[in-house]
C-alpha cells in the first residue's frame, strides 16, 4: 500500500476521496485503520476498493485520530517498518511524535481545516528533524488534493491554527449573525438564510479570484454616503476588527497550551 490512514473520520474521508479523485494513487493502494464497526461499514460502502486493515504493514502513515490517542497509535507503529508519518492531530508537536515513534521515523506535522471536506482546505505543514524536502513535497501533495498546502516552521503552526484552522467557525458565526439580522429587519428565516449563505459564497469566490486585496475589494463596494458605508461604520463602531484579532489570538494561545499539555 502507498498510504495507510490511522483513523477513518471525516478528515480522513475527505483526504481519501480527494486523493482518489486526483489520481494520486489507485484506491487499492490506500488502507484505513478504523476500530468503530459502524464507521468501517460506512467506509467500505463509500470506498469499496480501499483496504480496511488492522496494521500499516510498513507503509507510509497518515495519523488522523484525536490528540489523546496519538501515543497509542505511535506505539502500535513500533517495529512495523513504517518510515514516514504525516500527522494531522491538533496540538501534537513534532518533538512528541518523534519521541513516541521509532528512531529515524520521518515526521511531517500538518494543521488542515474543515473546508477540506469540500476540496477547499487550507493546510499548514512543518517538517520534523529528519524529514527531507521530498517528504514535505509528499505531504504537500496529499493536502493539495483537498485544497492548498503551505510550509511553515513549526513555531508558526499555532498561528496557522488560530487563523485558518479555527477560521471557518468564525465565518459560520458571521453567517449566523447575518441570518439573524436579516430576520430582524423583516426577511423570512429561509430567505435570510439563503441570502447570507450566497453572500458569503459570492464574496469568498470574488476574494479568491480577484487580484485586489481585501481592503480594495471592500472599498469597491463601499460608495461614500451609501448603504454599505453605513453598515461598515456600524461594524467599525462595534469593534469588529478587534473582535477578530482577539479571536485569533485566543485560538493561537489555546493551541500553544494544548501542545504543552
Amino acid at each position: 500500500m502507498e498510504l495507510v490512514f490511522i483513523g477513518g473520520g471525516k478528515m480522513a474521508e475527505a483526504l481519501v476521496g480527494g486523493l482518489i479523485a486526483t489520481d494520486w494513487a489507485p484506491a487499492a493502494q490506500f488502507g484505513i485503520i478504523e476500530p468503530d464497526p459502524a464507521r468501517r461499514v460506512y467506509l467500505a460502502e463509500t470506498f469499496p476498493a480501499v483496504n480496511l486493515v488492522e496494521e500499516s504493514g510498513g507503509a507510509d502513515v497518515l495519523i488522523a485520530v484525536k490528540p489523546q490517542h496519538v501515543p497509542d497509535v505511535a506505539a502500535s507503529l513500533a517495529g512495523t517498518g513504517t518510515q514516514r508519518v504525516l500527522s494531522i492531530a491538533a496540538g501534537v508537536t513534532i518533538a512528541s511524535l518523534e519521541g513516541w515513534l521509532d528512531d529515524g521515523t520521518r515526521v511531517v506535522r500538518c494543521m488542515p481545516n474543515t473546508p477540506a471536506l469540500v476540496g477547499k482546505g487550507a493546510a499548514g505543514l512543518a517538517a520534523g528533524t529528519t524529514a527531507t524536502e521530498a517528504d514535505l513535497n509528499w505531504a504537500s501533495s496529499i493536502l493539495s488534493a483537498v485544497g492548498t498546502a503551505t510550509v511553515f516552521p513549526e513555531s508558526q503552526l499555532d498561528a496557522v491554527t488560530g487563523l485558518s484552522g479555527s477560521g471557518p467557525a468564525y465565518l459560520f458565526l458571521v453567517a449566523e449573525a447575518m441570518t439573524a439580522a436579516g430576520i430582524d429587519v423583516g426577511l423570512s428565516p429561509d430567505d435570510a438564510n439563503t441570502l447570507a449563505r450566497q453572500t458569503l459564497l459570492g464574496a469568498a469566490t470574488l476574494l479568491a479570484d480577484s487580484p485586489d486585496d481585501p481592503a480594495q475589494l471592500r472599498a469597491n463596494v463601499t460608495s461614500p454616503g451609501g448603504t454599505t458605508a453605513e453598515g461598515i461604520k456600524a461594524l467599525e463602531a462595534a469593534g469588529v476588527r478587534d473582535a477578530f484579532l482577539d479571536a485569533i489570538r485566543a485560538a493561537t494561545a489555546r493551541s500553544i497550551e494544548l501542545g504543552e499539555s
